[in-house]
């Protein structure tokens, strides 16, 4: 019996040996048709997969300013409109971190006080409990004296405060680096990304949702998840650090409030122009509220709790009204030793959100008190604007810190005597923001390598509800200019 070599797949497909030429004209038209339809198939999936790939590409955002300018307040506004639930399971461990603000707080006051009584000192009478002391700080006006009337009383809160250094101290250990702040650098630029021997630096890998660094604030919440999730008993002592530090916080809660409501010391720090209240982290106000065995922090003590970002902070975000849309939001380290992680992310981001406080112009920056903090985001921005890879990049500008603005001015304090081309213009809120306005607007015009269109908000981001409202619009813009890059709309 003889046996077929041939493929039986051959045999099964090949033309019958008495076709036809109509036959076989059928034939090779029903294949033709055959192939068309597969290709046509095979193109419609090829799209279909590419579609889906652009759709699915994450939103990239990059927070950028310098620091203390709100990039983490931002950062938790939008956490807060669209992670609630992570949102919850962090609250607890902000406890500790608004507990560590309070008691600087309270320690910096001590140490002005401190430091006015013990020049004070040499003033005292003999037999006498008070003292009366004619300043001679720096800060005073010449034209006239400031009499301080101190007591047995400012002594007593001294010596029944003093543990609190103690608990700062390990309220900050058990934080990390992330609650330090810096108060020195070796960056003598305010853009080291734009030096000609500047090296990008990699970027970290991706994790699941959350953080992608290893000292951002975000990691120092972590190390206090496990013992500050559980809420305290009310009157109840237990061994964990939290409720140890809470029963000395508790102890001296009376005593922090004669020390900031105290007419002499609010005197000496009117007198030497600490506005402390503006500074980042104020909660002094919030005494009676804040120190209790069962506080919960709120939405708004969260957003203004200040606690540095080392390092860059990755934020994945799902959208509920973007179609599912995952957002990854960047926060960056504000410093000048930091900014060189910046260039890092820019090749690919979707939009920018620059920050600059302009409430600042008064200030310098804390890691280097040379430098004007309003002349610092002004070279930034510059720098920003300026980069070829974000030529085609939206760029959204928020003035923010409006609300501290405002009360320097209700303050009396005069722009003109900070900023010389400020000139004769009115000195009240809107025209210094509009000056501002135009100021940002000229340098986007005059240093971007190509016509970009200038967005801007005026926000005062520790304001929750309104900087809701802010994100919102810009959130949509950001979308609609992702969706259109990718051939989607």
């Amino acid at each position: 019996m003889r046996m077929s070599m041939e493929d039986p797949l051959t045999l099964a497909i090949a033309p019958p040996k008495d076709e036809t030429p109509q036959e076989k004209d059928t034939r090779e038209q029903a294949e033709i048709e055959a192939r068309r339809i597969s290709e046509s198939i095979d193109e419609q999936i090829r799209q279909e997969r590419t579609a889906l790939k652009k759709k699915k590409k994450s939103v990239k955002v990059l927070l950028l300013g310098q620091s203390e300018s709100g990039k983490s307040a931002t950062l938790k506004n939008f956490q807060l409109q669209h992670a609630r639930r992570e949102w919850a399971e962090e609250r607890a461990a902000w406890r500790a971190v608004i507990y560590l603000n309070l008691v600087r707080n309270i320690v910096r006051v001590l140490d002005i006080l401190s430091r006015e009584m013990s020049l004070a000192e040499g003033e005292k009478r003999p037999g006498s409990t008070t003292i009366e002391y004619l300043s001679d700080s720096d800060d005073e006006s010449t034209s006239h004296g400031i009499v301080y009337r101190f007591s047995d009383k400012h002594r007593f809160i001294q010596r029944r405060l003093g543990p609190l250094r103690s608990i700062q101290s390990d309220l900050e250990n058990k934080l990390g680096p992330e609650s330090q702040e810096v108060r020195s650098t070796a960056s003598i630029s305010a853009t080291p990304f734009d030096s000609p021997d500047f090296q990008l630096l990699p970027k970290r890998p991706s994790r699941d949702f959350g953080i992608n660094s290893t000292n951002g604030w975000k990691s120092a919440l972590e190390k206090l998840r496990p013992s500050m999730m559980a809420s305290a008993r009310p009157q109840r002592r237990s061994n964990n650090d939290h409720n140890e530090i809470a029963d000395v916080l508790v102890a001296c809660k009376e005593t922090m409030l004669q020390l900031w409501q105290d007419p002499v010391v609010q005197q000496v720090l009117s007198h030497r122009k600490t506005n402390i209240e503006d500074s980042p982290g104020f909660f002094l106000n919030d005494i009676d509220r804040i120190v209790s065995y069962d506080y919960e922090p709120s939405d708004n003590d969260i957003v203004r709790a200040r606690l540095r970002t080392v390092g860059v902070q990755e934020h994945k975000v799902v959208m509920d009204d973007g179609n599912g849309k995952e957002w990854l939001l960047y926060d960056v380290g504000g410093t000048r030793s930091s900014r060189v992680a910046w260039a890092s992310y820019f090749d690919d981001v979707d939009a920018i959100i620059f920050l600059c406080p302009i409430s600042c112009f008064d200030e310098r920056l804390r890691e280097d008190r040379r430098i004007n903090r309003l002349e610092d985001s002004y070279l930034l921005w510059k720098s920003v604007c300026s980069s070829r890879i974000l030529a085609t990049t939206e760029i959204i500008l928020f003035l923010n810190k409006c609300d501290l603005l405002h009360n320097k001015i209700k303050r009396g304090m005069c722009i003109k005597d900070h900023i010389p081309s400020y000139g004769s213009r009115k000195n009240d809120t809107i025209t210094v923001m509009r000056y501002f306005q135009q100021h940002f607007k000229e340098i986007s015009k005059q240093y971007s390598p190509e016509p970009r269109p200038f967005f801007i908000h005026f926000t005062s981001v520790i304001d929750t509800k309104a900087t809701a409202a802010t994100l919102s619009v810009v959130e949509e813009s950001i979308l609609r200019t992702h969706l259109r890059n990718a051939d989607l709309l």
